[in-house]
């Protein structure tokens, strides 16, 4: 059964998903990052290149002629950069649309990252209600949290 975790609170998805990808990479899992459209693509893989400038997270669209071969994979939710079916990967999918993706229960891990505006919340309760509904075991992560207690830790050393 898939394993799926639920980050609220999220300010800055662009750290936490960078953040995640390059956890899934140093331990050599292959990751699907599931976006709503071409410009959500194209967003998501600027957030990707641009992580930081000594680092390099290797990722191309579902229908690229390397998808095969490269560990990050960004699929579009209308299937105009290629379609879910075709992905091989299914050890990482990362949900950054607002529904629940449908071919999500073929993966191991699901993580899904709910913004904190109002809007944002709702979607998530709604997926989350989704998975709770169908016996999926989920573990929150209130992110905001999370980053606070780094901080503080930090600054105690």
């Amino acid at each position: 059964m898939t394993k799926i975790e639920f980050y609220s609170n999220v300010a800055n998805k662009p750290d936490l998903l960078t953040g995640l990808v390059e956890r899934a990479l140093l331990k050599l899992r292959q990751v699907t990052v599931f976006v709503e459209d071409i410009a959500s693509a194209a967003q998501t893989s600027q957030w990707l290149w641009q992580q930081q400038a000594s680092s390099f997270l290797p990722h191309v669209v579902a229908n690229h002629e390397h998808a095969t071969k490269t560990p990050v994979i960004i699929v579009c939710k209308n299937n105009t950069l290629g379609k879910a079916d075709s992905v091989t990967q299914d050890e990482l999918l990362i949900n950054l649309t607002t529904q629940e993706p449908p071919f999500f229960s073929r993966f191991t891990h699901l993580v899904e990252m709910v913004g904190d505006d109002e809007s944002d919340k709702q979607n998530g309760r709604l997926r989350y209600k989704f998975y709770r509904d169908r016996g999926y075991e989920i573990q929150h992560i209130d992110y905001a949290k999370q980053a606070e207690q780094t901080l503080t830790a930090l600054s105690a050393e």
